[in-house]
């Protein structure tokens, strides 16, 4: 049987030798293939640049690692990680105490100068400066660029922004301790410093890299694994870091392959290529469970799947077309039918785990066809046509997902044509006409800053490129994230929700995300509620 239509999967002699676990002679521990959709969009490693589903799959819990952890498989709560505590010193610092004899994969231990250099403008934000209050402000302490700066994408500085809009400077106060100087108050401090694109690198390793490409493809980090082989298009090789604080890696080595197919993943796990096989699509969990010895685990994650619309479409610029667009989509449906009710409908771009911040009596847009088509009337909408920028499956239920989608819009009047693409730089493309695409939005921290304001504030993807931007709710988004008054924060979050989701609509969410990941029932392994999987101790055998 044809495992894959591309040349991605090992080589039929090595696929033959491969038991179903490789064995070292001098170490026991089992070896793993895992069977992936993606393995990274950037072709690159590095965290400030891969930001994607398809990233923290691979990178959290196998490679990155920052002060404060998450606990993978216990409701997501932080947890001590790269520091062993941490304390308020005012509203806008937090002081973190170091974990002792933590070495990153080259055998240095990590100091308090590789926390401050991770922070840094060298690595992080290079020319960019802070914020406060929404005005950009001057730091201390300005240096000539090294190389290194010189070569750092403006993909990193501008995630860095994201992840830390004001961050002012990490002081080294003595071999164990950091504090973090903000220049604006910010009760989000410590969920920041859990944040995807808040993990700490080895200062000497990137320094000594010839470029920055050489350094993001072979990071050096303090993960249990570490970077053997990364071959983009086709496979990331990875091998226990046996000097890991947390202990010795359960496994000797992992490797993701990179198969697009989903039939290709399956099949490469039935022949026994493969011991998992991610992005199962809900309509395949029933066939692969029929047979006992395998099994299928998963669930829904702090994701949403989003659609995006961009207002500067000359279709899309009156405000009432794209709330037609949402009044048009029958979301239950779409749950019920394509995922067989394994997710839910959300109430709008938010997460109960924000605790008192989560807006428990707001819905998504309603589904009324009647409503949509007089609002497209209303606003003398005549038929012009709307791109929808489309890749195939990069989601799971992508592609059947966005027909569906399309004949419901059919049905109120919107004549809204797919236009396939080949990668998100051909979505997101300044050039032709921007109408709808898909996204997803997480929310790696329990406050609305850490997703709303992330993606749709003034230092967002979608304001970044064009896409979409309005003055009050990015006033909104600079008191969310500078405000320490939590009735105000919570107001202020309401009202954004009501501008982006209903009065300008930047986006309209579809459904809560889920993932599935398929395994032999045998391996004792467990999946937790995210994209990301945990091969450290404890989760094995």
């Amino acid at each position: 049987m044809i495992l894959s239509r591309r040349p991605l999967l090992l080589g039929a002699a090595a696929a033959a030798a491969l038991p179903r676990f490789a064995i070292g002679q001098s170490d026991q521990r089992p070896s793993i293939n895992i069977a992936v959709q993606k393995i990274s969009n950037s072709n690159t490693l590095e965290v400030l640049r891969e930001q994607s589903n398809v990233g923290e799959r691979i990178f959290f819990s196998s490679l990155w690692e920052g002060l404060i952890g998450r606990d993978w498989l216990n409701e997501m709560k932080t947890v001590p990680g790269l520091a062993t505590e941490w304390r308020r010193i005012s509203d806008s610092v937090v002081e973190l105490t170091l974990r002792e004899n933590v070495r990153f994969h080259n055998g240095d231990v990590m100091t308090a100068e590789d926390v401050a250099f991770s922070f840094g403008r060298e690595r992080m934000f290079g020319e960019t400066l802070p914020t406060a209050q929404g005005r950009t402000i001057s730091i201390r302490g300005d240096a000539i660029p090294s190389p290194a700066q010189r070569e750092l994408p403006a993909e990193v500085t501008g995630v860095a922004r994201r992840a830390w809009p004001a961050l002012e400077r990490v002081e080294v106060v003595d071999a164990r301790t950091v504090r973090f100087h903000n220049a604006t108050p910010d009760v989000t401090l410590e969920g920041r410093l859990s944040r995807f694109g808040s993990e700490i690198i080895s200062r000497r390793a990137y320094q000594e890299a010839k470029g920055w490409f050489d350094w993001a493809r072979k990071p050096v980090l303090t993960g249990p694994y570490k970077v053997v082989e990364f071959r983009p298009d086709h496979s990331l090789t990875l091998a226990a870091h046996d000097e890991y604080w947390g202990g010795r890696p359960p496994l000797r080595q992992i490797r993701f392959l990179e198969i697009p197919e989903v039939s290709a993943r399956i099949n490469a796990l039935r022949t026994g290529e493969v011991q998992f096989a991610c992005d199962i699509p809900p309509d395949q969990i029933g066939g692969i469970e029929r047979d006992r010895a395998y099994e299928v685990q998963g669930g829904t994650i702090l994701n949403h799947r989003i659609s995006v619309m961009d207002k500067n479409n000359p279709a899309l610029r009156d405000a009432r077309v794209r709330r037609a667009l949402t009044h048009a989509i029958d979301r239950k449906a779409i749950v019920d039918s394509l995922w067989g009710g394994r997710t839910v409908v959300p109430r709008g771009l938010q997460f109960e785990y924000y605790g008192d911040m989560y807006v428990s009596d707001w819905e998504a847009p309603k589904y009324d066809p009647a409503l949509a088509r007089n609002l497209l009337r209303e606003a003398g909408y005549k038929g012009e046509a709307i791109p929808y920028r489309l890749l195939n499956n990069y989601y799971i239920n992508q592609t059947p997902t966005s027909q569906v989608l399309v004949e419901m819009w059919r049905a109120v009047g919107l004549n809204v044509q797919i236009d396939m693409k080949e990668n998100w730089s051909q979505i997101l493309d300044r050039n032709g006409s921007r109408g709808v695409y898909d996204w997803s939005a997480s929310a790696p921290f329990n406050d609305p800053v850490s997703c709303n304001v992330n993606q749709w504030g003034p230092n967002g993807q979608p304001q970044q490129v064009g896409i979409w931007t309005n003055e009050e709710s990015n006033r909104l988004s600079v008191l969310l994230e500078t405000s320490t008054d939590r009735a105000e924060r919570k107001r202020a979050f309401r009202r954004m929700l009501e501008i982006c989701e209903r009065e300008d609509p930047a986006y309209t969410v579809l459904h809560q995300n889920a993932t599935f990941t398929a395994k032999r029932k045998d391996i004792k392994w467990r999946a937790a509620p995210a994209f990301a999987m945990d091969f450290r101790q404890g989760n094995w055998g």
